[in-house]
């Protein structure tokens, strides 16, 4: 099937899915293939040129958590204090939590993205390697014009991430909202917006009140990392989990000798163990907070690097 072929099917598809008949025949006919996504894409992980070499933990972080986002993070935090504390109370997410995100994911509002959003998702979803997933989306972004939002907007990185938060347009549809009050939902300007949304979908993922998503420990060196082996294979991001430990209590941890080298976290906390750069490296106890914000990205490094942002944001 051509790309024209399947510019008639996903037509049909959308109509099935309630998409107007004025977005399907403004838009739809007019979808470009993107050869440049075709690329990007499959120079991921996974893609058809796949890796198992996990590279170090260190020069990331020195990418991700640096001086310039930490104090322009503290400027963003400062200024919107007020509603960041608002959302902490309403929704029980750290306030320094959607500040963390909103730097790594767009440098706080500089880097949003400069692809058609429309012919990005639709390349992706023809070349097919995950049609179902970009599929989904390119209906999702034609119910979000179909709302009203202008095909302008729709623009962001070559996956299919717009915005300040980088949502995908279904997670626009479902958990975007309004933070500032004034009865829109504009999550590519307006600050008080993004920061709003990112913390409801935190919250829907599940975030739990009160909990840091980690701490920093020293592990001993006799430490027996075989007796604390999570056996369980994850059924979404499995090489991602595979580097966790088993879940233990924060007590279990230190009769192991496992301690928090600063901030720490109660005796009934479950905790697993992470040790991104092997064992004469720093180490992390995570919760289940760092599980939430592996549901924004899947990936260790992207978690990590953004709690580590938080806490330095927010001078912890």
């Amino acid at each position: 099937m051509g790309f024209a072929g399947y510019k008639a099917m996903i037509s049909a598809r959308a109509r099935a899915a309630g998409v107007s008949e004025g977005t399907i025949s403004s838009i739809i006919p007019f979808l470009s293939l993107d050869m440049r996504v075709v690329r990007l894409d499959r120079g991921q992980p996974g893609g058809v040129m796949p890796t198992t070499t996990v590279p170090p933990f260190a020069p990331y972080r020195r990418d991700h958590v640096t001086p310039s986002l930490i104090a322009r993070g503290q400027t963003v935090y400062a200024t919107n204090w007020t509603r960041l504390w608002g959302l902490q109370t309403r929704t029980g997410v750290d306030a320094a939590m959607p500040v963390a995100i909103f730097g790594h994911e767009t440098s706080y509002g500089v880097v949003t993205g400069g692809f058609d959003l429309l012919d990005s998702l639709a390349t992706l979803a023809y070349d097919g390697r995950r049609r179902a997933l970009f599929e989904g989306e390119l209906i999702a972004a034609l119910q979000l014009i179909d709302r009203g939002t202008p095909r302008s907007r729709l623009r962001g990185s070559w996956a299919g991430a717009t915005g300040y938060p980088q949502f995908m347009p279904s997670a626009v549809l479902k958990l975007a909202v309004d933070g500032d009050g004034d009865g829109r939902v504009d999550i590519w300007s307006s600050q008080s917006d993004a920061l709003a949304s990112i913390a409801n979908f935190f919250k829907n993922a599940g975030w739990k009140a009160g909990v840091s998503w980690g701490v920093a420990a020293r592990v001993p060196a006799t430490f027996d990392r075989a007796a604390v082996r999570n056996n369980v294979v994850a059924a979404r991001c499995t090489r991602v989990f595979a580097r966790h430990s088993r879940w233990l209590t924060m007590r279990e941890w230190r009769a192991l000798g496992v301690v928090p080298t600063g901030r720490t976290l109660p005796d009934d906390e479950p905790a697993s163990l992470l040790e991104p750069d092997g064992p004469t490296a720093p180490a992390y106890l995570l919760t289940s907070n760092y599980r939430v914000i592996l549901e924004y990205n899947c990936s260790n490094f992207y978690a990590l690097s953004v709690g580590l942002l938080a806490d330095a944001i927010a001078r912890r």
